[in-house]
């Protein structure tokens, strides 16, 4: 992030803070946001106050979006980038918001060559270098302790796409291995799969086995809304998006012992 980047947001933090109030009632409502040490809240309220400064949030559908609601959405996008930064963020500006959930039209060509034009309702969806659109319905659901979260579920998909497809490898850091995350993910979406397969009972959507990419995503809803049950069920995966994210929210669970901390990695 370059000079001016920074000072902007600076500057945002300091003309257009979150409100007192506003900010008290969003971290009570969402449950990994109470969480979090009071230093690291305020440097999320910060980074909100950049990210709204920066960002279009507005409703569509009919629906009147509030300042509370907009609060809400960009509390949940900017804890992703908490300990990264918002330039992650920086090839798209609008967020679009639906009363519930939307329609998405889009053609698939079957095994015969027929092209077929399909209509399907979303929650959610991410386009490259473009927006993220949301259903409110869903997004006021989350923190509800069931690991389901749209909001961040699609802000999940926004950093997978930095470098292309949302294939549920986005840009690793410097110091990360590729071989220890294609290991991690590989076995764990295997091993979904086989469950969902024979309907085992798992706190993960179903959703998730959809393809690598959605795997990524959902393991990430559940990564910070439900993170004991993803480091129970796949600790290698939790292991790996505690050095992507950079944060380990296990650890700030009350009477929750960490995770061992994962091995030095080489990059590969």
């Amino acid at each position: 992030m370059g000079w001016f980047a920074r000072w902007r947001r600076r500057r945002a933090a300091r003309r257009k803070p979150v409100d007192d109030r506003a900010w008290a009632a969003v971290v009570r409502r969402l449950r990994f946001l109470r969480t979090l040490p009071a230093a690291d809240q305020e440097r999320l309220r910060d980074r909100v106050a950049a990210f709204l400064d920066e960002k279009s949030i507005h409703g569509a559908g009919g629906l009147e979006l509030t300042e509370p609601m907009r609060l809400l959405i960009a509390a949940q996008a900017c804890l992703l980038v908490l300990d990264l930064d918002l330039d992650w963020y920086d090839d798209w500006v609008e967020v679009i918001v639906y009363p519930d959930e939307f329609i998405v039209e889009h053609d698939y060509t079957d095994e015969d060559g027929v092209v077929h034009r399909v209509r399907e309702p979303r929650s959610g969806e991410a386009w490259e270098r473009g927006p993220v659109v949301l259903s409110w319905l869903d997004a006021e659901a989350a923190g509800g302790g069931d690991g389901y979260n749209v909001v961040i579920h699609e802000f999940a998909h926004k950093l997978d796409l930095r470098n292309g497809e949302a294939d549920g490898y986005p840009p690793l850091h410097a110091g990360m291995s590729r071989a220890a995350w294609t290991e991690a993910f590989s076995a764990a979406y295997a091993d979904f799969g086989h469950r969902i397969d024979h309907r085992e009972d798992t706190l993960i959507d179903d959703y998730a086995a959809e393809d690598p990419g959605e795997f990524f995503a959902v393991l990430s809803e559940v990564f910070f809304e439900r993170p004991e049950a993803l480091h129970h069920d796949y600790p290698a995966v939790y292991r790996q998006l505690v050095l992507f994210y950079r944060q380990d929210p296990l650890s700030r669970l009350p009477n929750a012992a960490p995770p061992s901390p994962p091995p030095p990695q080489a990059s590969t």
